[in-house]
């Protein structure tokens, strides 16, 4: 061929992309991103090819590559639409280019896909490196957040807190509690601190050592810790691991812990119909007298 390949193909370039759209919109639905609209899905395949064929004709990655693969992660779409996007596109150049060539033989049909693969490859490499990368990033941030709110002291009356405990407890999670309800208990000043453990689906012998490392550390700055939210399974794995939780109240729900908190700063729940119709009926004796 008297001309190059690279000429050729990006001469060529709205034939190719008119061919790579016709086979990408084919792949929709086995590339789960079948519930995305036509328009945002056409629009989106434009700027894809035209990411493509600026990183061959700049022999390289740029910044467009970077720019494009943050985008498809801030959409949720997944890789594979980039890897199917690539592969198609290298299907395409090379039957376009053979199509092209006035004699097709093994070495016509060697450097062809040489090519090829020499502009896409690369290209390939560093869309996956950076989707991975912007992909592990947000991981990275929603651990965080997930972190902010997994083991959050909550106070509900002066002198009472409530840490609400959901999912799974592992180490690294157990060490967050602790901090948590160390720095709460000192900033909420709180004499009474209920442990909710409702939302923990199992409790083994580690879970419940963290829970009773968490107690003492409350009872050595001064204050009370309930565990809450035992359910009666929970309790029979207690017992049949031998677990020793006689040094800190439980209850079953968080109502009956709470009630057990009041009593223990000196207050209690009154029902205010009542008190009133028994101070009307102390009145009303009085009046009789």
């Amino acid at each position: 061929m008297k001309r190059g390949l690279r000429e050729l193909l990006i001469e060529n370039s709205d034939s190719i992309v008119e061919n790579w759209l016709e086979e990408i919109n084919s792949l929709k639905t086995g590339n789960y991103t079948a519930t995305i609209s036509d328009e945002l899905y056409e629009s989106t395949n434009r700027e894809f090819v035209n990411v493509i064929f600026t990183s061959i004709r700049n022999q390289g990655s740029s910044k467009e590559v970077e720019d494009f693969s943050e985008k498809i992660i801030n959409l949720g779409w997944p890789l594979s639409y980039l890897t199917d996007g690539l592969q198609v596109f290298r299907r395409v150049s090379i039957d376009y280019l053979l199509s092209q060539s006035e004699q097709v033989d093994s070495n016509q049909f060697s450097m062809i896909l040489s090519n090829v693969d020499e502009w896409v490859e690369p290209l390939i490499r560093q869309l996956v490196n950076e989707y991975s990368g912007s992909w592990e990033n947000i991981l990275s941030l929603q651990r965080v957040a997930l972190q902010e709110l997994s083991a959050p002291l909550i106070p509900v009356m002066e002198g009472i807190t409530v840490m609400p405990l959901i999912g799974t407890i592992d180490t690294e999670r157990a060490k967050l509690i602790m901090e948590n309800l160390l720095e709460g208990t000192i900033k909420h000043n709180s004499e009474v601190v209920l442990i909710d453990i409702t939302g923990v689906p199992v409790v083994d012998t580690m879970v419940a050592h963290h829970i009773i490392q968490a107690a003492e550390a409350v009872r050595l700055i001064g204050s009370t810790c309930i565990l809450v939210g035992i359910r009666p399974e929970i309790a029979q794995t207690i017992v049949n691991l031998g677990i020793d939780l006689s040094n800190f109240p439980t209850q079953s729900s968080l109502k009956k812990g709470f009630t057990k908190a009041l009593e223990l700063t000196g207050r209690e729940v009154v029902d205010l119909k009542t008190r009133e119709a028994d101070i009307e009926g102390i009145i009303n004796s009085l009046k009789g007298e």
